[in-house]
């Protein structure tokens, strides 16, 4: 039988006791991990306008390609299919998604919003940053030319066979620029699309350079008779992009930037534009 002295066995209890007590530590640090863990994630939940619910804006009506129908709540469409792929990122799954509508100019106006994201087209820039909170591009346009179908400049398929031509923008804007800098020096300017639509109408014009969307929305709609897309000018890409809204400070813009991006990464959004936005991704590029 063992013999311990009082000696021995002082020992041995403090040994025992810090033993107990770095379990313990161990045990209440891991406890405190999925504590923070769990909160983090009931954090976004409650973070938003309806806790436990994503409300996400869009236009009323909203037009395809980016909404089929007008119905959002299909998934169907460029943005609508955005909306649910960023909100599962984010960790709410379809049925904890809900729609509302808002008008363009009311989602980036300064002061409250009755919306957690809002979604249709709004192209970064400075001054809209000052009002609402943006999320990384999910879709950067490019210019497009519009000529008349009767045009000698229709069957061109390099900006080197419209050296000569006649060309018009709308003042101010990115299709401006990216003439000015990409096509040639000397564009005429026009007040808005309408204008410059009418102008080429017109036969005052030979060729409107104008974003990609825009562009087929004028020749599909009749806007300018007789039209045709020559195609997409190469390099003309817009930098900023389209990015979703949230009210300014939202605690929930971290976390749909970092969806956004991972989006982006994976493929997600690139797989979406060739499924959804063909009609413009497939024009020809003309450098």
């Amino acid at each position: 039988m063992t013999i311990f002295t009082r000696k021995t066995i002082r020992r041995l209890t403090a040994a025992a006791l810090t033993t107990v007590t770095l379990m313990a530590g161990a045990a209440c640090g891991s406890s405190s991990g999925n504590s923070g863990q769990s909160a983090d994630k009931q954090d976004i939940t409650q973070q938003t306008i309806k806790p436990g619910t994503l409300t996400i804006a869009t236009g009323d009506p909203a037009y395809a390609p980016y909404v089929q129908d007008n119905k959002p709540e299909s998934g169907k469409g460029y943005e609508a299919a955005v909306a649910y792929a960023v909100a599962e990122k984010m960790g709410f799954d379809k049925a904890h998604v809900t729609w509302t509508r808002t008008t363009f100019d009311a989602a980036i106006a300064p002061g409250s919003k009755d919306y957690d994201l809002n979604i249709q087209q709004f192209s970064i820039t400075s001054e809209r940053r000052q009002a609402v909170d943006f999320t990384p591009s999910y879709y950067n346009s490019t210019q497009s030319l519009v000529v008349r179908k009767n045009s000698p400049y229709a069957s061109a398929t390099s900006l080197a066979q419209i050296k000569n031509a006649k060309i018009g923008a709308m003042v101010g804007s990115t299709s401006y620029e990216m003439a000015h800098k990409l096509v040639k020096p000397d564009i005429d300017t026009f007040n808005d699309d309408v204008a410059s639509s009418q102008a080429l109408d017109a036969n005052q014009i030979d060729a409107l350079v104008v974003d990609t969307p825009s562009a087929v929305t004028m020749v599909d709609s009749g806007q300018v008779k007789n039209a045709k897309i020559l195609g997409q000018i190469k390099g003309s890409q817009d930098p900023e992009g389209m990015g979703i809204v949230l009210p300014k400070g939202s605690k929930l813009t971290p976390a749909a930037s970092k969806a956004v991006t991972a989006l982006k990464k994976d493929g997600t959004l690139d797989k979406l534009q060739k499924q959804w936005l063909h009609v413009y991704t497939s024009l020809p590029m003309l450098g």
